[in-house]
């Protein structure tokens, strides 16, 4: 009989899948389907970055390098200057990844022994499922930190014993965070750096939604860092900034004995992106224009259900920053409330989706058009005066 890898034996299926496929069956009937589910919106990639795919197509393909183009690091350290005021070497700082969920699954292999003191993985519960599950892949133990709306939905190193700190090798930051939407200052990076530092503990910030801010432009970890980023990885991508979910390009930046690191793991993975994807990825990063546009668009949407949600009394938590908005389900329950949502063509991720921490809460991605925002949000009003939701 074939053998399991335990890990992937206990931990079964990823999460939001299960949302996908409720989402598909809804479809197969023919009806309209309101899919607030998966991060992964419906606006079209920018025509620049298109074409400048297609135009790097040519008739011989090679296999790509996993430090990438040197045209695509310097990309990366331009938008960092100029978004950030931040100046990295593309040489030494920068590596090209396919996305953030590849390399943030990927870290642990470079950086946990599994049979060392230091195994754990420090993660914020509600947050990104895959913190935890790269760490169980490559033999480390996942330990989840409960977050909570009173504390801003921020996991503080610092009110954390010492102890639980020094047997983790990693803890990972997410702010604007997936999924409350929650952000933090640059006040908050810098005193997570001073922590990870003092417990010689590497710090890596999964910054997929910088640039979807509304209020405030969001800060980067490497900012904290004062030219040294030293213990200390951000993870940035093109995804949710320009619209390339499906092209699956990022970058990690940071540490530089870090970086060398993984330039060695990577080519035993294969995830280096291809050329064509790369040339896309220098025109994203090269063109502002494109970013400020979409966040007038996810801007639109939230100004449709923010409202709504006033007005049925449903309490919103977190929310000032990324697509997402996190509610409170309404009698307590979020899995119940999820799925009374589907009855109504309605799909949203309940929040133990993102683990415990999430449990009673759940999460809308303003996926749909403002149009598609508005007609949902009509029939779950009918709903609600219907007595098919509770109030």
């Amino acid at each position: 009989m074939v053998t399991v890898n335990p890990a992937l034996a206990e931990l079964g299926g990823y999460p939001l899948a299960r949302l996908q496929d409720l989402a598909n069956q809804l479809r197969a009937d023919g009806g309209p389907v309101h899919d607030f589910s998966i991060g992964d919106p419906d606006e079209p990639t920018p025509e620049v970055i298109r074409r400048a795919l297609v135009d790097a197509v040519g008739p011989v393909s090679r296999y790509p390098t996993a430090a990438g183009k040197r045209e695509l690091r310097e990309a990366v350290a331009g938008w960092l200057a100029r978004r950030h005021d931040v100046e990295v070497d593309p040489d030494r700082h920068v590596v090209p990844s396919a996305g953030s969920k590849e390399a943030i699954f990927h870290l642990p292999l470079a950086v946990l022994d599994p049979q060392g003191p230091r195994r754990h993985v420090l993660f914020g519960t509600p947050g990104y499922p895959v913190y935890g599950r790269g760490a169980r892949f490559a033999g480390g133990v996942a330990d989840p930190v409960v977050l909570a709306a009173q504390d801003d939905w921020r996991l503080s190193l610092a009110d954390l014993p010492a102890a639980r700190l020094q047997r983790a090798c990693l803890a990972w930051i997410n702010h604007p965070h997936n999924p409350t939407g929650a952000t933090a200052d640059l006040g908050w990076f810098r005193e997570q750096v001073a922590v990870a530092r003092e417990h010689d503990l590497l710090l890596a910030s999964d910054e997929c939604y910088q640039e979807v801010w509304f209020d405030t432009p969001a800060p980067s970890v490497l900012e904290a860092c004062d030219g040294d980023p030293t213990g200390v990885l951000a993870f940035v991508s093109l995804s949710k900034r320009s619209g390339m979910t499906g092209y699956r390009s990022g970058a990690i930046v940071g540490d530089p004995e870090l970086v060398d690191r993984l330039k060695l793991l990577r080519p035993n993975v294969g995830t280096a992106a291809p050329d064509f994807v790369q040339a896309a990825a220098i025109a994203a990063w090269d063109d502002q224009s494109h970013v400020d546009e979409r966040r007038e668009v996810f801007a639109a949407k939230r100004a449709v259900v923010l409202p709504f949600l006033a007005r049925r009394g449903i309490e919103v938590s977190g929310s000032q920053a990324t697509f997402y908005v996190w509610f409170a389900a309404p009698g307590g329950d979020d899995a119940a409330y999820a799925e009374a949502l589907v009855r109504e063509r309605i799909v949203a991720s309940p929040g133990r989706a993102f683990g415990d921490g999430g449990a009673g809460w759940l999460r809308l991605a303003l996926v749909p058009t403002v149009e598609g925002c508005r007609d949902a949000v009509e029939r779950w009003g009918e709903a609600i005066d219907a007595g098919r939701l509770p109030a």
